[in-house]
């Protein structure tokens, strides 16, 4: 529903086509049947997060840099669980599920174009050691400056803490 709410919805026109993760389902089985699409229909964009741990969608750090499996059943970690509270997706630290199903890095980085939104003061430390940083996978959104097609958008808070801003 998020998406739908946020974005798919407000769209001038529908999207040709839009694949939602059906939380429904068995996870294993949905990891699955998200690769399958996921083969036969390139993406042109992918849009994704960083988090205040530099997670990348939910690859927590240390993320897997290598498996090409598209979906992962991942764990998140206590800081981005904390996140998860603290921005009101959840009333409370134990209402937020310990793992997600995520889109792999190297599923992330097969995108022709990356765009990643990241606001808030709270990100700022993640956002400069994920542009301006070494690539580790301990920092899982430093992988991106190896992405020839990325796009950070930033709001002055989260973009305080790098040494060169382009505007």
């Amino acid at each position: 529903m998020y998406l739908w709410e946020r974005f798919h919805r407000k769209l001038p026109c529908p999207l040709h086509s839009f694949h939602y993760i059906a939380g429904d389902e068995s996870p294993d089985k949905e990891c699955e049947r998200l690769g399958a699409l996921i083969a036969s229909h390139p993406i042109d964009v992918c849009f994704a997060g960083i988090g205040e741990n530099a997670h990348l969608a939910f690859n927590d750090p240390p993320a897997d840099f290598e498996t090409e499996i598209p979906y992962l059943i991942v764990d998140l970690d206590e800081a981005c669980r904390k996140q998860q509270s603290g921005e009101g997706w959840f009333n409370s630290l134990d209402e937020v599920p310990r793992k997600a199903i995520s889109m792999s890095i190297r599923q992330i980085l097969k995108a022709r174009s990356v765009v990643i939104t990241a606001p808030d003061v709270r990100k700022a430390p993640a956002i400069r050691d994920s542009i301006e940083g070494p690539v580790t996978s301990q920092v899982p959104a430093s992988i991106l400056q190896q992405h020839s097609d990325t796009h950070v958008f930033l709001d002055p808070a989260s973009a305080s803490l790098l040494s060169r801003v382009n505007r």
